[in-house]
């Protein structure tokens, strides 16, 4: 296994440039209807003028790269060695829109906690790696992939390629699919997993998988604020959620021929799932979005990327064992107040959540936090790595 830096070819850099030099803008008057376009075509001239990915690259490059085949899919991941007596080996698993760089503000503190005023007995050797047909994981020509077959990949690359006989693994959003899935199927090799969101695996399952309210009529008697919030994630989350699990590749050949167009289609996710009143550069500076946003164009990933939701309703989740709870292993879990359910306060969060999970999960440390929106290890850091390394001090 040989190190892969991460180096995108001048060609394809100036591709980009001269496609965001040629956008056609839509023909709309005002804004409300989506992403402003007023905003996007400021966006999209510092992406074109200003943005240095080299800058980024570098930065990436401070850490070793590898890509390998784990049965036949190209895998790309980031490792950093742990710092410590005994570090242990922990998968990051990233969602969607998010790439293996979301992860990059919690490395270091994970890595090396003893550089970063914690417990050198706490270091993690950390495996990142860019889910199959996102970013530098590409081009995939598998078309059946979905969250519990990429688990089944991550386990071959942990013991198999790389030699771990057992590890840990955490994820958010589909990510914390793939890790619940890891602690499911593998409980002899997984002794922990830490989570954000802690959706069941079933999630995607049926025949209306896309519909964040699974066809069910809004009842007449839901109070107000809990009516009020519902819509609002219905608002949130049902575009994507429906073009993505539908017709994922009508999209994509729009997407893949306009930067401007994928990133319209992301920053609209970045900024409604974060916790950032509507400002995006809040959460995600400029030169942050647009890195991660480049990632998805120069892998030409963003047709694969979206298919995975496709994936995970077209070959459903069955479990491997019929033990409850369903995930054995030691589980802890960070929630933000950004995406409380319908009628629950943040403070009966956690009760709420432990009440509806106790028998998918064996769980843990269950934490709640006021602040953060849906990309809880870039947008709260410090509180995450907290969260997780309590999880693990557990599972030790």
């Amino acid at each position: 296994m040989e190190r892969s830096p991460v180096h995108v070819p001048d060609a394809v850099l100036d591709d980009l440039r001269q496609r965001l030099a040629l956008t056609r803008r839509a023909a709309v008057p005002g804004d409300g209807y989506g992403v402003s376009g007023a905003y996007l075509r400021e966006l999209c001239e510092y992406w074109r003028t200003e943005y240095d990915w080299r800058a980024a690259e570098a930065a990436m490059n401070a850490y070793d790269h590898y890509r390998v085949t784990v049965d036949g899919v190209p895998v790309h991941f980031l490792r950093r060695p742990g710092v410590g007596p005994a570090p242990r080996p922990l998968i990051l698993t990233h969602g969607w829109p998010w790439t293996f760089w979301h992860w990059s503000k919690v490395l270091e503190p994970l890595a090396d906690p003893g550089a970063h005023g914690g417990d050198p007995a706490d270091a993690f050797d950390l495996i990142v790696p860019s889910l199959p047909g996102f970013g530098f994981s590409t081009p995939l020509d598998r078309t059946d992939l979905n969250f519990w077959r990429i688990a089944e990949l991550w386990h071959t690359l942990m013991t198999e390629v790389l030699g771990f006989e057992r590890y840990a693994a955490a994820g958010c959003d589909v990510g914390a699919l793939v890790t619940a899935q890891l602690g499911h199927r593998y409980p002899d090799a997984v002794y922990g997993i830490h989570i954000g969101s802690g959706q069941p695996l079933t999630l995607f399952n049926g025949d209306r998988g896309w519909d964040v309210s699974g066809g069910r009529p809004i009842p007449d008697d839901l109070p107000g604020p809990a009516r009020d919030r519902l819509i609002a994630l219905e608002h949130r989350f049902a575009v994507h959620l429906a073009a993505h699990t539908l017709a994922p590749d009508t999209l994509a050949h729009a997407l893949a021929d306009s930067p401007a167009g994928m990133l319209a289609w992301i920053l609209e996710r970045w900024t409604s799932w974060s916790d950032c009143g509507g400002d995006v550069e809040r959460v995600f500076p400029r030169d942050d979005l647009l890195t991660q946003a480049t990632i998805y164009w120069v892998g030409n990933s963003i047709g694969t990327s979206m298919r995975t939701y496709a994936n995970n309703n077209r070959h459903p989740w069955t479990p491997a064992h019929d033990r409850k709870p369903v995930v054995q292993v030691p589980t802890g879990v960070t929630l933000v107040a950004h995406e409380n359910p319908p009628g629950v306060p943040t403070a009966e969060r956690a009760a709420w959540f432990r009440a509806t999970r106790a028998e998918w999960y064996r769980l843990g440390e269950v934490t709640v936090h006021e602040r953060g929106g849906h990309f809880i290890p870039w947008e709260i850091p410090g509180e995450w790595v907290a969260d997780l390394r309590r999880t693990f001090r557990a599972a030790r």
